[in-house]
């Protein structure tokens, strides 16, 4: 399967959340799983999994901006568990394996989706398919060329016999809800860029088959019952009255709980350092386990085959 992570906004968690599971799905699940950085303008993956060497993107040259761009015939590959700065991670076993596919540094979000750069996309995808059980791409924030290439390359009329899936990411704000469903659905989005003619006259998708292939992910969702967090009185009234509103706001935004893939907590540790969520840093009492859980769930939900049957949205509200 092949998942593209994007979000309208910067700062929703989306790499965070997108590595952490990308790690969940490889060292805890025993999957091939390949990551791609195409997060052209700040390729920071190798810093996520920490690799030093590649921690803002690759100088090699062969990065993922340099072969779109026909640069170089292969992007460099990065085992991470071999790679890995850190040693509880490079200390771990497991009979899958994540490979880091790094952006270019200082590539810039110069790319486009012209024929060429569309078919190497094309060719790359669909190697990493048969060689990996699932390939993550993570997207730059918006309504970039990245998403757009991907969109093209991705299509039925270029890969009809693929699983292809999409996650929008955004915090559990009231303007983040709006911002992720209008990147799905506002102007050149990802329903009408999917949508738009070619010169053929066929289109790329219709809306129902690509709305059935996007979920979404909340982070930094407030956990109400928790008593670290907890507020009582007045407050705590109030807290739990804007929680059931944004969930009613969400549903009329075609967001609501069918679509959604899973959520993660607020976790102090992210809030400091965007880092893998480690089952030592739980043990060491340094991070949450909810926050582990939550990660091992969204890997969990990601391959389940029920995670994506078309859901009804006029249900949902």
């Amino acid at each position: 399967m092949i998942v593209f992570a994007t979000s309208d906004k910067g700062g929703t968690g989306r790499s965070v959340t997108s590595c952490n599971m990308a790690y969940r799905l490889a060292m805890g699940r025993n999957m091939k799983v390949a990551y791609l950085d195409f997060d052209f303008g700040s390729p920071t993956a190798g810093a996520l999994f920490e690799v030093s060497a590649v921690e803002d993107g690759t100088g090699s040259g062969a990065g993922l901006h340099a072969y779109l761009e026909g640069r170089t015939p292969v992007p460099e590959r990065v085992n991470v568990r071999i790679s890995t700065d850190r040693e509880d991670l490079r200390a771990q076993r497991s009979r899958g394996g994540l490979t880091l596919f790094p952006g270019d540094q200082g590539g810039g979000e110069t790319v486009t989706a012209t024929p060429a750069v569309v078919q190497r996309c094309v060719d790359l995808l669909t190697l990493l398919d048969t060689q990996f059980p699932v390939v993550i791409v993570d997207l730059s924030a918006g309504r970039s060329a990245a998403m757009k290439i991907a969109l093209e390359a991705t299509c039925p009329a270029n890969m009809s016999h693929n699983k292809v899936y999409w996650l929008v990411f955004h915090r559990w704000t009231r303007q983040h809800v709006m911002a992720a469903h209008s990147l799905v659905w506002g102007t050149d989005g990802i329903v009408q860029s999917g949508e738009a003619a070619r010169t053929s006259g066929r289109r790329w998708y219709d809306a129902g088959q690509l709305e059935s292939r996007i979920r979404y992910v909340r982070t930094a969702v407030p956990s109400l019952g928790d008593p670290a967090t907890a507020t009582g009185g007045p407050q705590a009234a109030f807290v739990q009255e804007q929680d059931d509103n944004l969930r009613s706001f969400a549903a009329r935004k075609r967001l609501g709980e069918g679509k959604v893939l899973g959520e993660t907590p607020v976790e102090p540790v992210l809030q400091w350092r965007e880092q893998i969520i480690l089952d030592s840093d739980v043990d060491a009492e340094i991070a949450n386990r909810s926050t582990a859980d939550a990660f091992e769930e969204l890997a969990r939900a990601l391959i389940d085959d029920d995670t994506w049957v078309p859901v009804n949205n006029r249900s949902q509200a």
